[in-house]
Formats: C-alpha cells, structure tokens, sequence
C-alpha cells in the first residue's frame, strides 16, 4: 500500500483558539503525517471556522514541514482578488505548504448572509477560480481601467494544488470538467464513491484534461485494541442511515490496513485525510489512534 495520510483537527471545541489547533498540528507533524486540514463553517455557534486560512497561518509558525489544508475554502462568498492574496500570503508564511480544497457551500442561510444567490454559487466558484488562478500566475487582471498584478506571488508554481470538495452530481462534474482533484465526502458509501469517481474521470477526460493522479477520500478512522473502546465509539457513531463501516474504519490494525486496502483497489485510494472528532472520546486516545495509523501507513508505504 501506497498511501499518503493527512489529518484533520480534532478537537474543534476551542472557539477558534489558534494556540490549540496549532498544537494539535505540531502533533500531526510529529507523527509523519503529511497534512493537516481545517474546514470552514459560519454561523455554527463555538464551532464556527469562518477563516481558516488565519486559523492555519498560525498553525504554519508553529510547524515546518506539513501541508496545510482547506477542505472547503468557500469561493462564493468571497472576492476573489482578497481570497487570492490571502491564500498567496499563506503560501508565502508557510514556504508552499497550502493544499486548496475549495469548495461552493450548501447552507442557504450562510448565502443568505453574504448576500451571495444560492443559484449562483456553482458559477462564482468557476469565475473566481479563473481569476485566481490568473493572479497567482502573475498575469494582469482588468479591473476597473489600469490592469492589477498580484503581489506577493505564491510559492508553489504555477499556483498552489487546489482541490475541489464535491458532493453531488453537478458538484462532481464540475470538478472533473475543472481537471482538478475531488475530495469526496466523508460520509458517502463506497458504492457511491466508486460511481462518483468513475463519474469525475469521465467528465475530466470530457473536458480534455489528462489523468487527474490524486485520488483523495476522507473517512472517520479510529484505531485501538481495547474492545470497549472500539464498541464506544461504534454506538457513539452508528445513528446515521448508511452503515457505519461504509463511512468509517474503526477496528483493530489489521483491520483498518485491509479496509485501506479494499479503498485502494476499489477507487484507487491514494490521499487519504482521516477524520478524528468523535464525542466521547478523550484526546489522549484520539492521538492513540493518530499514531497508530501513522505507523501502519507509514511501514506500508516503506514495504
């Protein structure tokens, strides 16, 4: 198995306190993994994220080698000239660490609040995306009478990686018809993962654009050999309508190590972030798991 692993945050219970999301980053970078992700959320009370990219500028300082992500940097609401300079700036703070997982929103009343259509929101990313894209590049943008150079430019070259947080048909089609990487949902099936993958590489292929080699998925995984810990955090996670082992991987090491197997083949798993975050679990046991996946991965990948 060949395998690169990234992490999200998790414990988000911090009210946006930047010291503890860092610490939590420096912990992923300590174990080997190679990224560490935020989402972006608004309007959710204390576990509202609505800057992440503040939020990893500080988890940047404090670490030096592991990549920083988005999982849904939402374009919509933003402009994206100022979207654009702060991701560059990130870029910079961090020497070319940023992995942009952008993504379009789907609460109504976040568009509601930015004043942005919900109609919209598939057309903005495009053309905000485009412009971006653009800046980073060091091309001129028209705006307004005397064309705009973006300053300072990105670190990685042309631009950061972008990838693109989908769910749904159209969502999906967009990011293959964009020839950009599609993180998929962390709680769909894997039938429908295998459908929705087959479906981006159609519409990529479609479009022109060659191969798309990164292929990410993020699941909830959590590691232990301690049978009561593993029944918790089965009870504590089994109230969705899919079954919990087609959206999660709890169980020993061996068997998180066939079940990324099984992702591999199926879907030709080769990024995967793994997901934390499960109530009633304590820190020190979630970064129990965290290590234990660190190894397997990394012992795989070294096989």
């Amino acid at each position: 198995m060949s395998l690169q692993v990234g992490v999200t945050a998790w414990e988000f219970g911090t009210r946006g306190n930047a010291v503890d999301l860092a610490k939590q980053g420096e912990i992923a970078e300590a174990l080997g993994f190679d990224s560490f992700w935020l989402p972006e959320s608004h309007f959710a009370g204390p576990a509202s994220i609505p800057a992440p990219l503040m939020l990893l500028a500080a988890i940047a300082a404090r670490t030096t080698t592991i990549g920083l992500g988005s999982t849904s940097y939402l374009l919509p609401i933003r402009h994206p000239i100022q979207a654009a300079e702060e991701v560059a700036v990130l870029d910079r703070l961090s020497d070319g660490r940023v992995i942009l997982g952008i993504g379009r929103g789907f609460q109504d009343d976040m568009f509601t609040g930015f004043d942005v259509l919900v109609k919209d929101k598939r057309k903005l990313l495009k053309a905000n995306l485009e412009i971006m894209i653009q800046a980073w590049q060091g091309e001129p943008i028209a705006m307004g009478k005397t064309p705009i150079l973006l300053a300072p430019l990105p670190v990685q070259k042309p631009y950061p990686r972008i990838w693109v947080a989908a769910f749904g048909p159209l969502a999906i089609k967009q990011a293959g018809t964009l020839g950009l990487p599609y993180i998929a949902s962390p709680r769909e099936t894997m039938s429908v993962l295998s459908e929705n993958f087959t479906a981006h590489r159609l519409h990529a292929n479609d479009a022109g654009h060659g191969p798309i080699t990164t292929t990410p998925v993020m699941r909830t995984i959590f590691i232990s050999t301690r049978p009561s810990l593993l029944k918790q955090v089965r009870n504590t996670l089994n109230t969705q309508p899919e079954p919990l082992d087609e959206w999660a991987i709890i169980g020993d090491e061996a068997f998180v190590t066939d079940k990324l197997a099984e992702y591999e083949a199926c879907l030709g798993l080769n990024y995967l972030i793994a997901r934390g975050r499960i109530p009633g679990v304590e820190s020190s046991d979630q970064i129990a798991s965290h290590e234990a996946l660190a190894k397997l991965t990394m012992s795989s990948r070294q096989s």
